[in-house]
């Protein structure tokens, strides 16, 4: 058994080294070959173990056959013996296919109800290669699996790979305790080993004024929410108004709800108060970062609840008046200023080389409606790209995932406008940029969406922030968490963080 069509690069055959002896977390960029190295330790492992097995689970049904196909184009393990497993097929099945097995690629929720049906052991597995490992805490399928693997295995071997562990030493350590971790290889595209294999990827970030308008809207909705915020300091918030998090929020109606079961009938209030609270934060966040209607489709949604909070926020004078600024605005065709200065990207794209292909990540489904119609006016071709159906309006199942990707790749349109669905977990093409329709306050999410560029070839990654709103302190505090992260790694490995490469 051996590697065959492609020369491994002198990082991943360092990185081997250290797996051979370690369950070992592997910290890559995107792009850059963590799935190769997933192939070099396979087949060392089955040189030192015959007749034994390896398992590689990753999030998706297409990644897991796509990795499944890597296999069989850059190793000389048998092909016949080189399975993909998804639910589809009968688990009967699957336990038959498991016997005649070398490899097998499959979705950790597959493997776990195997194993916890007793279909399939994992006494032979050689090695056990976890994909975008940080889908590994608390009961999720990852963490299940390595649990069972570690108890059953003759002779384990983990491989965890991710782009992006988290961003707090935490979360890490919790990732290394589930999978059982015990040593840490990262590199960055600044490390000397890696740098060369690495594309360019230039990364903007774009102020845009919030309109007087919205303002004025904003102070009204501002000036409900002081006065909520006032009142629940006597339920024992006592912060700044502006200092309130969601965090703070969703704290306090927890201790209020065990209030409630002590029978403590005046927990009923603070428990309104606070549920306003957190939907007057969401109504500014929608206006700031969306625009108004997605501002007012929320409202709309708030006029269909029954719940006290809500009749108070849709009765209250200021939010009448924010809202009737809001359709008079609609009326004359007033819209966020992200909206043009998007068209503008792209069409700037575009003249470069009209084939370029964009991704859009956007937060919201309807933000995502709004942006395609808005694109379709100019003649751009755009796709809406999200999960599956949800309460509201239908979705995409991954059947029809994969072939919007297959259209994307064959150049049938040039922009995918996304939810998170394609941060990971599926094959998306070269593109020329991505493009944040609002920044993200997660590390991880951050780097998943980034590294949907700059693959092949050098990239773009463009940020639309919109000045003094949730725009800014999410896009901050995503950099400062990746930093840390990546300190964070690097002190585990034993290596300084370059602190001026960012």
């Amino acid at each position: 058994m051996e590697i065959k069509n492609f020369v491994p690069r002198e990082y991943q055959e360092n990185i081997v080294k250290t797996c051979l002896n370690k369950n070992t977390l592997v910290v890559l960029p995107t792009g850059t070959g963590k799935t190769k190295i997933a192939l070099l330790l396979a087949v060392n492992r089955l040189k030192s173990n015959p007749n034994s097995k390896i398992l590689l689970c990753t999030p998706t049904k297409p990644l897991a056959n796509q990795i499944c196909n890597e296999f069989k184009d850059f190793t000389t393990i048998n092909k016949e013996s080189i399975k993909l497993f998804t639910g589809a097929i009968k688990p009967e099945k699957r336990s038959q296919m498991w016997e005649a097995s070398t490899v097998v690629t499959a979705t950790p929720q597959t493997i776990q109800k195997d194993l916890e049906n007793k279909r399939i052991s994992l006494e032979n597995v050689c090695l056990l290669v976890l994909d975008e490992a940080h889908h590994s805490r608390l009961k999720y399928a990852n963490t299940i699996v390595a649990k069972y693997y570690n108890e059953q295995a003759k002779d384990p071997r983990i491989l965890a790979l991710t782009a992006s562990p988290g961003g707090t030493r935490a979360k890490i350590e919790e990732i290394k305790k589930n999978l059982f971790v015990e040593s840490v290889e990262i590199r960055a595209d600044f490390d000397d080993d890696i740098k060369e294999h690495v594309q360019d990827k230039s990364k903007e970030q774009i102020l845009i004024d919030l309109p007087e308008e919205f303002k004025q809207i904003r102070g009204m909705i501002k000036k409900v929410y002081k006065e909520r915020a006032g009142e629940v300091e006597k339920f024992g918030l006592s912060k700044s108004p502006s200092s309130i998090t969601k965090r703070d929020l969703i704290f306090l109606q927890n201790r209020l709800r065990k209030d409630i079961e002590r029978g403590y009938a005046w927990a009923y209030y603070g428990l309104s108060l606070s549920a306003q609270l957190l939907k007057l934060d969401y109504m500014i966040e929608l206006l700031e970062t969306q625009g108004l209607k997605q501002f007012k489709i929320y409202f709309d949604k708030l006029n269909m609840e029954e719940t006290k909070a809500a009749r108070n926020i849709r009765t209250d004078k200021d939010i009448l008046s924010a809202m009737s600024l809001t359709k008079k605005l609609l009326d004359k065709g007033v819209d966020h200023p992200k909206v043009n200065k998007l068209k503008e990207l792209i069409n700037k794209e575009l003249a470069i080389n009209k084939a370029a292909k964009v991704i859009v990540f956007a937060n919201y489904r309807d933000t995502i409606s709004e942006i395609i119609s808005s694109l379709s006016k100019e003649g751009i071709k755009a796709v809406r790209f999200v999960g599956q159906a949800n309460k509201r309006e239908k979705g995409l199942n991954q059947k029809e995932q994969v072939e919007i990707l297959r259209q994307f790749k064959d150049g049938l349109f040039n922009i995918l406008v996304a939810s998170s669905v394609a941060e990971e977990g599926i094959d998306i093409p070269e593109v020329a940029a991505v493009i944040f329709y609002e920044p993200v306050a997660s590390e991880l999410r951050k780097v998943q969406r980034s590294g949907r560029t700059g693959r092949l070839k050098p990239g773009k990654v463009i940020f639309l922030v919109t000045k003094g709103t949730k725009d800014e302190a999410y896009y901050w505090s995503s950099i400062r968490k990746e930093n840390i992260m990546k300190r964070t790694l690097y002190r585990m490995q034993n290596k300084d963080y370059l602190t001026t490469n960012k």
